[in-house]
């Protein structure tokens, strides 16, 4: 799984960090850089993961496609892998947000297949 979060940064320019995270908040695999603290990455992309399903569901809108964040310095997109996973991307603030949802649909197809 790191290997193909390391091929979705090298192919994207954008994707600053990734992560794939269980549902649970424990880290499966990640390409943090160390100013990124892994443990807190993954409590927050559960967390996130879990009210978008629910605001999704209660809201009428379906099962949950992503979740991201827009802030100053950039994106925080979040992508449901399976039932049991999430997966987790910092981007840059200029990142082209249609070809970085392309990239990261890619990676989770295949990651479904990983898990």
């Amino acid at each position: 799984m790191v290997e193909r979060l390391l091929d979705l940064q090298s192919s994207s320019g954008d994707v600053e960090a990734s992560a794939v995270v269980s549902v649970d908040g424990l880290s499966m695999a990640t390409a943090l850089p160390t100013s990124v603290e892994e443990d807190r990455v993954s409590a927050m992309s559960a967390a996130m993961l879990s009210l978008g399903v629910r605001i999704a569901s209660e809201l009428g809108r379906g099962n949950l496609d992503q979740v991201y964040i827009r802030g100053k310095s950039g994106f925080v997109v979040l992508m449901a892998v399976g039932s049991e996973a999430v997966l987790t991307v910092l981007a840059k603030e200029q990142a082209q947000l249609g070809l970085l949802f392309l990239d990261m649909r890619r990676t989770v197809t295949d990651l479904v297949e990983l898990l």
